[in-house]
């Protein structure tokens, strides 16, 4: 059998060279490895919100639209003064599955719930996920910092239970259960795993609530024994905060429940350049927000709307998370670079990076940096 196709073969290879030039090239398929996410545009419900929110979030949409960035915007008005968040909103953001949004500004007492809570409880966005680090060429007084502060976002004292027991008298209860507790342990030990990181640091107060911070201790405790390869300790959260301002190099991955990193999340931003640099989200098993990290200052004041001059480099960092979410890598990393440059460059820069820029050139220089 094979002497007799031995001929065929000869006159088969004959005509494949002698087309080479040919048709046959035309007609030859092309292999190619598709990258994640295979590239289709992705909807990502977008909530514009208070404040500077419409400034910042405008920042990020010129951006996309200007790098061709495989996202398209469904855009939605909330605002914090609202009773809840609009079951449109809702429905759009479990349909995409990605939100991005500006801050929604909390009413200070008077019963009105913060939309921000409601938010996370309805999706379940157990963790929020705030990175703090050095921008080359934004002067601070530490060096080296580079601290992603993990918070479970769930429960704690924004568990929101609390009434009036008598007049006068007010109860608010702080729940802590072991299953939120080794879900964030998890998830924070992952996160170093998964990013290089080196070390975790569980912030608490057990040595004053024994029983609800001791409970979050001992989960993180047995969730770092599946983890050898990563260094493990606790810091009291008074202390923690003492050595954040004092040495914040030696801080790496921070997990902490929910009050306590809200405090160290914004004091570890404070330290790294302010809040107006530092990106974050808040993340569960299905949906995730992408907004400025730290939560300071996130609707800004009348001043800096009237003047149009916030800053709109903490979103455009979030949103560069927000891709590496959807799993375009390729834009985030050309979405970072670009910011990073405009930050070394140090020309456009606004007043709380010490200059005089506006949100739109800032957002041109971004823009005019991208490769």
């Amino acid at each position: 059998m094979a002497r007799r196709s031995l001929p065929a073969l000869k006159e088969l290879l004959k005509k494949s060279t002698n087309q080479c030039s040919g048709s046959l090239i035309s007609t030859r398929s092309v292999t190619y490895m598709p990258r994640p996410g295979d590239g289709a545009p992705r909807p990502v419900t977008l909530v514009p919100g208070d404040g500077i929110g419409p400034l910042v979030t405008g920042a990020v949409e010129q951006v996309m639209e200007a790098m061709h960035a495989p996202v398209y915007f469904e855009k939605y008005e909330v605002h914090g003064d609202m009773k809840k968040v609009p079951e449109e909103v809702m429905d759009s953001i479990k349909k995409n599955k990605v939100c991005l949004k500006g801050g929604l500004a909390t009413p200070m007492g008077g019963g009105v719930s913060s939309l921000n809570v409601q938010l996370r409880k309805e999706l379940d966005l157990y963790a929020s996920l705030v990175n703090c680090f050095n921008l080359p060429g934004l002067p601070t007084r530490h060096e080296n910092v580079d601290i992603v502060v993990i918070r479970e976002n769930t429960e704690g004292e924004y568990a929101g239970l609390e009434h009036e027991v008598v007049p006068g008298v007010v109860e608010s209860l702080k729940v802590i259960t072991k299953f939120c507790s080794e879900r964030i342990a998890k998830y924070a030990f992952e996160y170093a795993y998964l990013n290089n990181r080196k070390k975790v640091t569980a912030v608490h107060k057990a040595n004053i609530m024994k029983l609800a911070d001791g409970l979050f201790l001992e989960s993180c405790r047995e969730v770092a024994t599946k983890y050898p390869g990563i260094k493990y300790n606790e810091v009291i959260v008074d202390n923690c905060c003492m050595q954040l301002v004092s040495k914040p190099e030696q801080f790496d991955v921070m997990v902490t429940p929910n009050l306590y990193g809200n405090l160290v999340a914004n004091t570890a931003a404070g330290i790294a350049g302010g809040t107006g640099v530092m990106p974050g989200g808040n993340v569960g098993a299905d949906h995730a927000i992408f907004e400025q990290g730290a939560s300071a200052g996130n609707v800004g004041n009348d001043k800096i709307v009237e003047q149009k001059k916030a800053n709109p480099v903490a979103l455009l960092l979030s949103s560069a998370m927000m891709l590496r979410h959807l799993q375009f890598p390729s834009f985030a990393d050309r979405l970072e670079t670009a910011v990073k440059r405009v930050i070394l460059e140090g020309k456009y820069m606004t007043k709380d990076l010490g200059g005089t820029s506006t949100t739109q050139e800032v957002t041109d220089a971004v823009i005019a940096a991208i490769d």
